[in-house]
């Protein structure tokens, strides 16, 4: 990945470390939340103190019916709250009863919104108590159908909306954040939102979401986050049309204006908030996300999750699966359908990972690797009209139209899609695979649901049971012939927020490949052999806080071994270090 990044960089790297792109600055935990145990008094400020009926609406500190009576008493509560004394435990009991009675997953995300904007802590409480049920919601798939429909639900803001308008204020724009101490930031412009295409500022549900799992998942402080939303137009006729719309009424800026408002953002970025707030690009469009990555990579601490946490995911599972389908990873064939920023993304990762176990050179370990774009397998032939991205992926092999003939033509160990068009993995492709596989690794990874490349029911029915499944987005149990299937999700969950921790807890200044590497590693080694005999190849959620701690221990270690980690010294244990630096949604007692 790194090395493609370089060549769109004239050679440059992201451990090239030049004075001229460094600014003083970082962030401070001001109150001592991160430090403080729960036990300890904390003064809830805002402002200035929070207290009567302002302090029941700021939901950073309100607790509702869990306000003790000397607090009720102490911050001019009485006669605000019914008598009523109650428990967090309960308050969680009662929410999660009432979100159960909904049939409708985005009545379910409304409500977690809405809980989340009156009262913080007791809504990353039901998350992370309740993770594998409420991450499809808060997450994909639901949050997908949220995107599409947030003009119509939009009811108080979250996050900054930077459009056209701001051009030449973006600085300005980033101060009226009420916050100061930003360590993630999280941004779309909206043009490729999942699998649904160009959301314009409706995308803005996917940088909310990203961040609750931030810190729901991995531990990131809350008000250490920032959903940004670039906006500069939609393309989508749809919403240009809708009276509802809530963002630019104009067709998208390309090119040069485009390029300016980003680069105006990133700087002001860097000179609001410092040289280590982590920037995560989100859903950009193929042609921008690569522009973006290298030009921001040696520069800021920059992270495209569709490119470099579904890659990390995907080789986690990959080399994961290997204890059930055999043999090394350089002993297997991959073919991919789909060859976008997600394709070229895994591709490259799966190279850097089986030329570092072998010592081949990359360029040798790519053509175990094959890509299937609309036009058919990518083949030299097609060098000169291809993407930049896409052409370390051209081999020798005359031009094949369609995938069931590269699946015949390459006879792949291992079929990946994330070609974001649903229902494209057929029966006789999964058949095919299976034909020269004894167990096959097929892997469907588009988002939402609706777009998955084949379901959990017809991959183990068409494999006749012998395959070992992962997707993208959560398909339930199956039983094939007596055995009960549990599939794996090879959702991007499992990475980012521990790979975001691991950057913070070390106070890294760039992010590289080695990085990524060390994030797969360690999630790989999270699934047990109880996980194994069930057919996964993904640890289960209930986990998450832990796999996340020995995700960010293991990247922070090589940021400290490849020089560019500033926190220093070095925590002697990075894992209770990581776990230590986690947020609590546990209620604090008030002065």
């Amino acid at each position: 990945m790194e090395s493609t990044l370089k060549e769109m960089r004239g050679g440059e790297s992201v451990l090239d470390l030049s004075p001229k792109a460094t600014v003083g600055g970082g962030v401070e935990d001001v109150y001592g939340e991160d430090f403080a145990t729960e036990e300890q008094l904390v003064t809830p400020w805002t402002y200035s103190v929070a207290s009567g009926y302002s302090l029941l609406r700021d939901p950073h500190h309100n607790k509702g019916l869990a306000f003790t009576e000397k607090e009720r008493d102490s911050h001019y509560l009485l006669g605000l709250l019914p008598p009523a004394v109650v428990t967090q435990q309960l308050q969680e009991k009662k929410l999660m009863d009432n979100l159960r009675k909904y049939e409708v997953p985005l009545q379910k995300y409304m409500a977690m919104m809405e809980l989340q904007e009156r009262n913080e802590r007791l809504f990353y409480k039901l998350l992370i108590d309740n993770v594998e049920e409420l991450l499809p919601i808060v997450y994909t798939p639901t949050v997908g159908e949220a995107c599409q429909k947030y003009g119509s639900i939009f009811r108080r803001p979250q996050g900054l909306y930077i459009s056209l308008k701001e051009k030449g204020k973006v600085l300005d724009v980033l101060k009226n954040w009420p916050e100061r101490n930003i360590q993630v930031i999280v941004v779309t412009d909206g043009e490729r939102i999942l699998g649904l295409g160009d959301l314009g500022c409706q995308g803005m549900g996917i940088p909310v979401g990203k961040l609750s799992l931030y810190t729901a998942l991995g531990g990131v402080r809350p008000s250490a986050g920032l959903p940004v939303t670039i906006d500069v137009g939609t393309n989508n006729e749809q919403l240009l049309k809708d009276e509802f719309y809530i963002g630019l009424r104009q067709r998208r800026a390309t090119a040069q204006e485009y390029a300016d408002l980003l680069h105006e953002f990133m700087s002001a970025v860097k000179q609001n908030y410092g040289e280590k707030v982590l920037i995560q690009f989100e859903d950009f469009a193929n042609h921008n996300a690569f522009t973006l990555l290298a030009k921001y990579g040696t520069t800021h601490l920059v992270f495209n999750d569709d490119i470099q946490g579904t890659a990390s995911v995907v080789l986690a599972g990959v080399v994961a699966a290997l204890k059930l389908i055999g043999g090394t990873l350089a002993d297997h064939k991959f073919l991919f359908l789909g060859a976008g920023e997600a394709g070229t993304g895994i591709a490259e990762l799966i190279a850097l990972e089986m030329s570092k176990q072998t010592k081949i050179p990359v360029e040798e370990t790519r053509k175990k690797i094959w890509l299937v774009d609309s036009k058919g397998l990518i083949v030299n032939s097609r060098k000169e009209s291809l993407q930049h991205f896409k052409k370390p992926w051209a081999h020798d092999h005359e031009p094949v139209k369609d995938l069931l003939g590269a699946v015949k033509a390459i006879k792949p160990t291992v079929l990946i899609g994330s070609s974001g068009v649903g229902r494209t993995f057929t029966k006789e492709i999964i058949e095919t695979v299976t034909s020269f596989n004894e167990k096959p690794l097929i892997m469907a990874l588009s988002n939402p649901t609706s777009q998955s490349e084949c379901t959990a029911e017809e991959a183990y029915t068409w494999s006749q049971g012998r395959a070992i499944f992962a997707s993208g987005s959560p398909f339930d149990p199956f039983e094939y012939n007596g055995k009960v299937f549990v599939p794996g999700q090879a959702n991007n969950a499992y990475i980012f927020p521990g790979f975001g921790l691991g950057l913070v807890i070390s106070g890294a200044i760039r992010v590289h490949d080695d990085m990524l590497l060390a994030a797969s590693e360690a999630l790989a080694k999270q699934v047990s052999d109880e996980n194994y005999n069930k057919g996964l190849i993904y640890p289960p959620f209930s986990n998450i806080r832990k796999i996340s701690a020995n995700i960010a221990a293991n990247v922070a270690a090589k940021a400290y071994e490849l020089g560019v980690a500033t926190r220093l010294p070095r925590p002697a244990n990075l894992v209770k270090y990581a776990e230590s630096c986690m947020y609590s949604p546990v209620y604090r007692s008030y002065r």
